[in-house]
Order: structure tokens, then C-alpha cells, then sequence
């Protein structure tokens, strides 16, 4: 009871968060041009760039399909190598595709979710840490120009932490049939908005 009362609790915080950065002026995802590099520049950043958004959601999500230890290592290894990848475009070092790269995590993990693939641990680190490299990169190339870049980087990082954690609490629903159906679903929403960036739609 206490757990399930934990859990809504989160849920509530989560949506009161999310609904309170509705009401800012969105960030439109990879200009650069509106960042003041303050913490809630990089709080609100991932937020309002919905290919991010999908992405985070869904490596909880999909963490909570494939169950422990998946569910807390993958949102570990995401924020990880997600900031090997901005050290990359911080330093100038091009990878091709990013845009592409962003879209496709979307569209691959929401596709994992929706047919509930259990993909070995090795595999699914892999696959979530290779995606962060190009999330990572998007942001770590508008670093240099932030004021605060340590700021930025922080609230960065705490709002993909609460990503994640937004698609585990979702993924919490897998306990019965009919919330299995609701999270394949998701899988499916998720995939389909990445698709949509993917082919230029969104």
C-alpha cells in the first residue's frame, strides 16, 4: 500500500512538474539561439524538444518491460554516455546523422516497448548508450556559447533523470493484462512520434 501510495505520489510530482514547464516559453530543440545557460534553461531544454522527450520516456519504459536490473541500469547508462556524447560536441567533433540519430531512438525503443522485446542486458545498454551519444551531442554542441554551462548541464540532467523515471512509473503498470495493453500502447505512441521526426513530419 505504502509503495503504491509512494508511486502515485512520484507520478503527481512528475505531472505537477511537467505542467508547470507548459507554461514557460518553449525551447524549440537544437537552435541554440534562446539558451541563457542557466539551470532552468537545461531543465526546460529536453522538455519542450518532444524527439527528446519520446526518448527518455521511453529508455524508463522500456527499462521496466525488460525488468530488473534493466529498469535502473539503462536510466544510469543513458545520462552516462549521453554526456560523453556532449563532451564530443563540445569539443568540436563531428558525428554525422544527429538529427536522424535522435528521431530513430524514438522510433526503435517505441517499437521495443509496443512488441515487448526482451532484449539481453548487454544488448539493450548497447543500443540505449548508442542513442545517447547522438541526444548528447545535439546538446553538448550549444554548451560553449551558455553562460553557465554547469548550470545548464545540471538541470539537463536532472530532467532526463525525471524522464525516465516518468517511463518507469508508466512501466509500472505491466503488473496485469490490461496495463500491458496500455503500455503497448505507449510503445506505440512513442514510436510513432519518433517516425514523425524521423521522416520530417513533426
Amino acid at each position: 500500500m505504502e509503495t503504491r501510495l509512494l508511486r502515485n505520489a512520484l507520478f503527481i510530482a512528475l505531472l505537477s512538474l511537467f505542467c508547470l514547464l507548459q507554461t514557460a516559453s518553449p525551447g524549440f530543440a537544437h537552435t541554440g539561439d534562446y539558451l541563457s545557460g542557466d539551470f532552468l534553461s537545461g531543465l526546460t531544454h529536453p522538455i519542450f524538444g518532444w524527439d527528446h522527450v519520446v526518448a527518455m520516456v521511453a529508455v524508463g519504459l522500456w527499462g521496466a518491460v525488460l525488468g530488473r536490473p534493466a529498469i535502473w541500469v539503462l536510466p544510469i547508462v543513458f545520462p552516462l554516455v549521453m554526456a560523453l556524447g556532449a563532451a564530443l560536441g563540445i569539443v568540436g567533433i563531428r558525428i554525422p546523422f544527429i538529427e536522424a540519430g535522435i528521431a530513430l531512438s524514438g522510433a526503435v525503443l517505441g517499437l521495443l516497448i509496443m512488441f515487448l522485446i526482451k532484449a539481453p542486458m548487454a544488448i539493450a545498454a548497447v543500443l540505449v548508450g548508442s542513442f545517447a551519444i547522438f541526444h548528447g551531442h545535439a546538446h553538448g554542441t550549444e554548451l560553449p556559447d551558455a553562460a553557465n554551462p554547469i548550470a545548464y548541464a545540471f538541470g539537463f540532467v536532472v530532467a532526463t533523470g525525471l524522464l525516465h523515471l516518468a517511463g518507469i512509473l508508466f512501466g509500472n503498470l505491466m503488473g496485469n493484462e490490461v496495463g500491458k495493453l496500455v503500455v503497448r500502447g505507449g510503445g506505440g505512441v512513442i514510436a510513432c512520434v519518433g517516425a514523425a521526426f524521423l521522416f520530417g513530419v513533426a
